[in-house]
């Protein structure tokens, strides 16, 4: 008599599994499966020999016949909609993924999958929907980026919160070092009460530019109190700008971590009364369009929004080539742009 309960399926086996049965990599994997012939032969048995043991079945078995693939990539981006549009980094950045996909035969597929991800955009991509996945603006809690790892060659904009993980591979530039040329700024030019608008706490760009602000502070013996969390809108910045003044009302500069929250904080300064530079000095992250968009130029610290964008387009191509050759971490360069709100 049974019991009516289904036995739990095993983890289907993946490409990854069969180059550690095999002890080749994935890429390799990846060129016997696909029939390449740069394969040394006695490498073809050892693979397929794994493929049989391990019963794995190719995702793209359901693709085209003649190429296995979709010649579609994925932009995966866990955030809300409007904030995607609303963010001019964003913009920025996808123009650099579309300038290197021209150069290809690979089109763009846009997931702005902020709720729930894991029931629809989890289903489109493992329904072999697209070859690879480009991932910007995740957070901690976006455990579906791990699973999607598993299944597809994946390039993260911004360092992945699971840096440790062996297949990672990501495109962003070193924040710490970033944000404390910014926040050394203001001690060099005399400013002693500085605060700092963060962004959100989950995502390794907000903890590391808040680690910058405190190191230079630290360094400095400057107090390092004046803290305020946002989300990487100017609402949220606005916000935690009228807390931070209502707290620390003795701020003489501020380090806020985006361009678009300084326009956030920029406006609650004026309301205020609060002459920029002269009563507050104020430093900006990301060079974006609105940092020259207000009424005042924001001091910035300019980060290469689009050729993050072209590098990261062009790694997942080289990666779909099975180029073994590609670089797990590649950091960009970033320089401190002077302007008159510091």
């Amino acid at each position: 008599m049974t019991s009516g309960v289904r036995n739990a399926r095993p983890p289907q086996p993946t490409l990854e599994m069969v180059a550690a049965e095999a002890g080749v990599s994935r890429a390799t994997v990846s060129r016997v499966v696909n029939g390449s012939p740069k394969v040394r032969p006695e490498v073809v048995v050892s693979v397929t020999a794994a493929i049989e043991r391990l019963n794995y079945v190719p995702n793209r078995a359901a693709r085209s016949l003649a190429s296995r693939q979709t010649q579609s990539v994925a932009l995966v981006v866990p955030e809300d909609m409007t904030k995607f549009f609303g963010d001019p980094y964003f913009a920025a950045v996808v123009q650099g993924i579309t300038q290197r996909l021209d150069e290809s035969d690979y089109t763009l597929n846009l997931l702005v999958a902020s709720t729930d991800p894991r029931h629809k955009t989890m289903r489109y991509l493992r329904a072999g929907n697209v070859d690879g996945a480009l991932v910007i603006s995740h957070h901690t809690g976006d455990n579906f980026v791990a699973d999607l790892e598993s299944t597809m060659p994946v390039v993260f904009g911004g360092r992945p919160t699971n840096d440790s993980g062996a297949n990672n591979y990501f495109v962003d530039v070193d924040n710490i070092a970033g944000s404390m040329s910014g926040v050394q700024h203001l001690v060099d030019i005399g400013r002693r009460r500085i605060g700092t608008i963060t962004g959100p706490v989950d995502m390794p760009a907000g903890i590391d530019r808040l680690t910058g602000f405190r190191r230079v502070l630290e360094n400095a013996g400057i107090a390092t109190d004046a803290v305020e969390h946002a989300d990487f809108t100017a609402s949220g910045a606005a916000g935690a700008t009228r807390r931070l003044l209502e707290r620390c009302p003795d701020i003489d500069a501020l380090f806020v971590a985006s361009d678009l929250m300084a326009t956030g904080a920029l406006g609650v300064l004026a309301e205020q009364g609060r002459a920029v530079p002269r009563d507050i000095a104020v430093v900006a992250y990301d060079d974006s369009p609105a940092a020259t968009s207000g009424p005042i130029g924001m001091t910035t610290v300019s980060q290469p929004s689009k050729e993050m964008g072209f590098a990261m387009a062009d790694l997942l191509l080289r990666l779909l080539a099975d180029d073994e050759t590609v670089p797990h971490r590649n950091i960009m360069p970033t320089s401190l742009v002077l302007r008159e709100s510091a």
